[in-house]
């Protein structure tokens, strides 16, 4: 039983005169009787009875009808979505990020791939950090993922998303929240909460590489899970935090104050990575979207903190 049997039958069952069956399928009569023949050999039952006045389904036929719909309904679903992954129109693509300060982001991407490709779907799946984004786009659990780094593997394509500026985080009573800028020599004496050292962060490494170029080791008195750990700590005044322009956007608090730094520190880069070639179509869809959304996006967060 082929397709193309089906398709015969069925516009022979649907005019029950095989030399009109013929011309609303553009093909001669003698192929479209042959082709019904052959159906009929391979199920081992007529589907006509034929006179020289009328063709009639005999009940063998009728049974066939809706199946032979059904089938090549079926059939043409396939192949539509077939062509649609192929084109990159449908999809899975698994993105990778660090909450807090990328959620803004996220959220917009989400929304642009569900207005423009509704058929691809973007699994989010959120990370403590960076580190945990990168680590799954290199290791193949993520398509696509939202990172800070400061040095790109080979096999990684990047495109930078937003430049992000450093500030610190203090408590609101800390006498460093009524500055609006802080040199980093200013802040050789305080105590400092940081993000895991075993965690390769970018802001645990600019903290130490700014704090020694102004002459200081930078005295660590706790380690904080997550960013939002980070902030919490600060607010409970145990001490300050090297953070983002994002995070301090996403995190306003009345008893925490963000101050941005005098030093004329590099920016912390948000950059969307993958792996080169895109073998998968729909990914190269999503990336389209990207630059779209994201397009005269990239200073967003050195304005805000401006």
């Amino acid at each position: 039983m082929e397709l193309r049997q089906l398709e015969i039958f069925l516009a022979v069952a649907d005019e029950l005169h095989f030399g009109r069956a013929a011309e609303t399928l553009h093909m001669a009569q003698p192929p479209v009787s042959r082709a019904v023949q052959q159906l009929e050999r391979s199920l081992g039952h007529p589907l006509f009875e034929r006179s020289t006045r009328r063709v009639t389904l005999t009940s063998a036929g009728e049974a066939l009808v809706a199946p032979a719909r059904a089938i090549l309904e079926t059939a043409d679903a396939a192949g539509k979505r077939v062509e649609s992954a192929a084109l990159g129109r449908s999809g899975t693509v698994r993105l990778a990020f660090p909450g807090v300060s990328t959620s803004h982001r996220v959220g917009q991407l989400a929304r642009a791939v569900r207005r423009e490709a509704p058929d691809i779907d973007l699994v989010l799946a959120g990370q403590h950090f960076a580190s945990g984004a990168i680590s799954a786009l290199t290791e193949g659990r993520a398509d696509l993922a939202f990172v800070r780094w400061d040095s790109i593997p080979a096999g990684i394509r990047t495109t930078r998303v937003f430049r992000d500026r450093l500030v610190v985080a203090v408590p609101a009573r800390h006498p460093l929240a009524k500055l609006d800028t802080v040199t980093m020599q200013r802040l050789r004496d305080e105590h400092w909460v940081t993000l895991p050292g075993s965690v390769e962060s970018v802001l645990v490494a600019r903290l130490f590489s700014l704090a020694r170029a102004a002459g200081f080791e930078p005295a660590v008195v706790q380690e904080a899970p997550d960013t939002a750990t980070a902030v919490a700590l600060v607010t409970a005044e145990l001490g300050i935090s090297l953070t983002l322009q994002s995070v301090a956007n996403t995190m306003a608090s009345q008893h925490v104050r963000y101050v941005p730094l005098a030093d004329e520190a590099p920016s912390v880069d948000l950059l969307m990575a993958w792996h080169t070639p895109e073998r998968n179509p729909a990914l190269s869809t999503v990336l389209e979207i990207a630059a779209k959304t994201f397009s005269g996006t990239e200073n967003d967060e050195l304005t805000a903190a401006q």
